[in-house]
């Protein structure tokens, strides 16, 4: 049996707005296991990105808890939690956050210099999770010279060759085309029979309806649904 890998309990996020408090949500509870493919779905503005940044220990909650691994995110130290989020979370991003001054070879080795690995191994891996995403082709441009899509497509591989546990992702498919998603979509089927877990925000109804489940966000509360 699966063992839990996240657990949201009592969660708020609420934020100071010109015309007063706002809160996206509150008291959210659930448990996602290793190896589950999670649709986050919900309408605009519902707190689906800000949830993802909670996970990803790059906001803070209002209030309640975060616990990954088995560990309670508010006990640990700065430190101990770029190192949580070094070793076990992924995050590609709805704008991709590419450096500029690499190439796109050079930014999806960037996550394995980053943990000192060898050169030589960092530069094969990534060769081959460019080929996986299909961009191969274009390593050697920098993101001005790349579409939206293939930009995207970058973002994606950067995330996957880190090898963590967690993998998060903010619309992954939104800019690209049909085909090309379901492509995408593949390769995260591929990591789950490696009990990678993986949850995505989209608005991709077919995409979402392929997933293990859905959690829905909206009004400030979450629900889980079957997904078709």
């Amino acid at each position: 049996m699966n063992k839990i890998l996240l657990e949201i309990n009592d969660l708020k996020k609420s934020f100071d707005h010109i015309n007063g408090s706002i809160t996206l949500f509150d008291n959210i509870n659930f448990k996602i296991k290793q190896g589950d493919l999670v649709a986050l779905v919900g309408p605009s503005g519902s707190g689906k990105s800000s949830l993802l940044h909670l996970i990803a220990l790059l906001d803070e909650p209002s209030k309640g808890k975060i616990k990954i691994n088995g560990r309670k995110i508010k006990d640990l130290s700065n430190s101990e939690k770029d190192e949580l989020r070094r070793k076990s979370i992924s995050i590609i991003f709805q704008d991709n956050n590419l450096l500029t001054d690499f190439t796109a070879l050079e930014n999806v080795m960037m996550p394995l210099i980053i943990k000192g690995e060898n050169n030589k191994v960092i530069l094969e891996k990534a060769e081959k999770i460019l080929k996986d995403v299909k961009i191969f082709n274009r390593s050697n441009h920098f993101p001005s010279e790349l579409s939206g899509g293939e930009q995207q497509r970058v973002a994606i591989a950067r995330a996957l060759i880190a090898e963590t546990n967690i993998i998060l992702a903010d619309e992954p498919t939104g800019n690209l085309d049909f085909k090309t998603s379901k492509e995408i979509f593949s390769l995260f089927l591929k990591l789950k029979k490696l009990k990678k877990t993986i949850i995505f925000a989209t608005h991709n109804r077919e995409l979402a309806n392929r997933a293990d489940y859905k959690l829905f966000i909206s009004d400030g509360n979450i629900k889980r649904v079957n997904a078709r």
